[in-house]
């Protein structure tokens, strides 16, 4: 592993029994990157992230973190490691002071640079005001801000996220993704979530898991250069005549290898590298769709996890999408 690699994963397994949660789950994380890694919810998100954070332990497979084995070294591995989980590990009864100040014990920090290292971790996370309040008195958003203040208090080189804007309302979900891009700055930072405009706003590079298996990991450039450009949008004044798309048709008269039903007046369509606007135009006419938008699809990142996640990861059409 290379010095700029601070987390490389291979060939990781988990199995519940029958059920294969991760299968050869494999990546890498480099130093001063922000990695957004996306799912469904059951797509093996969490269960890669507690293998990683050394609270699960792999059927098979490695975890290595700024060169240290999890499994064989794991306070080592762990001492480069912060992490907030889904559900954040606090002590509603203590003040925020009070559990910073365990939490920088629990990390050994060096007594004498323990009170520093509160105040830096509050100052991060814009915690100065409420410092010495219960922590079951504040809010939601103010919660998770403490969460992530323990999982940097001991300045690690890696920080992991799970779901860190779960149940907050838009202003506290603005203030968290800020916070992420601030993170970005000093550490490498996983973003674990299922929330598309999280990663837009904050990663510089995405891997998405589908059934325990990655299916794609690529920069957010290298997303917009793969999705199909001639993906399009088709919105309706009203609803069409006839309700069902017949893809089979419309593949043979128009090039269109797919469509999706948003509403009755909305649709997208994937289209064919001969697929001809003009043509699909006459078409609508001669259909009698009163079409109000007709617009290419940008938003790779969007198209790119809806073709993975709503087919199956080893059917043609995913395995065509992720390579």
């Amino acid at each position: 592993m290379t010095e700029d690699v601070l987390i490389q994963v291979n060939d990781l397994c988990r199995d519940y029994g029958s059920l294969h949660a991760l299968k050869n789950v494999s990546f890498s994380l480099r130093r001063g990157e922000v990695l957004g890694f996306l799912g469904l919810n059951g797509a093996g998100k969490s269960t890669t992230m507690q293998i990683i954070s050394g609270n699960l332990a792999p059927t098979s497979g490695e975890v290595k973190i700024n060169g240290y084995d999890i499994l064989e070294q794991p306070k080592q591995a762990k001492a480069s490691l912060g992490f907030l989980a889904e559900q954040p590990p606090l002590y509603r009864e203590l003040t925020v002071n009070e559990y910073l100040l365990f939490c920088a014990r629990l990390n050994r920090i060096a007594k004498n640079d323990i009170a520093k290292a509160i105040t830096r971790a509050c100052e991060r996370c814009g915690l100065n005001d409420v410092r010495k309040r219960l922590i079951g008195n504040l809010s939601k958003g103010y919660q998770q801000r403490v969460g992530i203040a323990q999982a940097i208090i001991h300045t690690p080189e890696v920080v992991i996220l799970d779901e860190p804007t779960v149940g907050l309302d838009p202003i506290q979900i603005r203030e968290i993704r800020q916070l992420i891009r601030e993170l970005g700055n000093d550490h490498s930072v996983i973003l674990c979530t299922h929330i598309l405009p999280e990663v837009q706003s904050t990663c510089d590079r995405v891997l998405i898991i589908n059934h325990g298996q990655i299916a794609v990991e690529d920069t957010l450039a290298g997303l917009d250069a793969r999705v199909q450009k001639n993906s399009i949008r088709v919105r309706l004044n009203q609803p069409p005549k006839a309700t069902q798309l017949n893809i089979a048709d419309l593949n043979s008269t128009l090039n269109i290898l797919n469509a999706e039903v948003l509403s009755e007046q909305e649709f997208t369509l994937q289209c064919g590298a001969n697929f001809d606007q003009a043509t699909f135009i006459q078409y609508c006419v001669q259909q009698d769709w009163d079409i109000s938008e007709l617009s290419p699809i940008t938003n790779a990142l969007e198209q790119m996890f809806i073709n993975i996640t709503c087919n199956d990861i080893d059917s043609p059409a995913a395995t065509e999408v992720a390579s």
